[in-house]
């Protein structure tokens, strides 16, 4: 069984999401929270394989507890952010935070079902859209743009979206850091244009181009037909050549080198 934690303010929204999920036969609900603080609380006692994580909370936002949880080593569980909001802020900051996957309140059942499934799996919940809106931040706008857009933001006045706390960068400051987070993480995954392709065997490539598609590992099995454990093997290989754990600097790298 799938080990699942619930975390979100609004009772109605958990409630719904334990039945959708224990609907699965194969996923079991081992607890709720209704803040960052409380969710973090919960990592460590419940030791839940896959967190589903709100973004807007009171105490502690689902964006700082998914960077807690994340580098905490002895809590070996996936966070998939599902939010209501499709901002980008949240969108980039949850995967810098360390989030393995980024879902809408709007998705439907058999969405939260799988979505739960590929993060206990330990892949990467990349949507075809979600993976072009990254590319486009990252790869495309370079780490140089996205840096200065950071700074400049840094030192403007505030815009007022949110309180500075529960929801979100509310700050002009606040708000440059969380960018240039961003930024830094570009810097990270967006290669530089003159850097050498990496030697990559014909398997290898083949699977790069599936993860460069959004499938998950075991998706790209039924591709190819090999086993999930082979293609585990290959995604290692190559972020092992790229010097990333990040399925992310494998799609931008794909992405940079045509082989997507």
């Amino acid at each position: 069984m799938i080990r699942v934690l619930l975390v979100d303010d609004h009772a109605v929204m958990r409630a719904g999401f334990r039945m959708i999920l224990e609907s699965a036969g194969d996923i079991a609900v081992v607890g709720e929270a209704s803040s960052g603080v409380q969710a973090v609380a919960a990592a460590f006692e419940l030791r839940p394989d896959v967190i589903c994580m709100d973004v807007q909370m009171p105490e502690m936002d689902g964006l700082e507890a998914t960077r807690r949880i994340a580098r905490e080593p002895s809590i070996d569980a996936a966070v998939v952010v599902v939010t209501t909001f499709d901002r980008d802020d949240y969108l980039f900051d949850a995967l810098a935070a360390g989030a393995s996957g980024f879902l809408l309140k709007n998705a439907g059942p058999e969405e939260l079902i799988s979505a739960v499934r590929v993060a206990a799996a330990g892949d990467a919940l990349l949507a075809p859209e979600v993976t072009r809106r990254v590319i486009a931040r990252f790869a495309q706008a370079g780490a140089t743009d996205a840096g200065g857009a950071a700074l400049r933001q840094a030192q403007g006045p505030g815009t007022g979206e949110g309180p500075a706390t529960g929801e979100g960068p509310g700050t002009g400051a606040e708000r440059g850091r969380a960018t240039l987070r961003q930024a830094q993480r570009a810097e990270a995954v967006a290669e530089p244009a003159e850097a050498p392709a990496i030697e990559l065997t014909e398997r290898e490539a083949e699977v790069l181009q599936l993860v460069a598609q959004a499938m998950s590992n075991a998706e790209i099995a039924q591709r190819l037909y090999i086993g999930e454990a082979t293609v585990k093997t290959h995604v290692s290989n190559v972020l092992q050549k790229l010097g990333t754990r990040d399925r992310v600097a494998a799609v931008v790298y794909a992405h940079r080198h045509g082989l997507a």
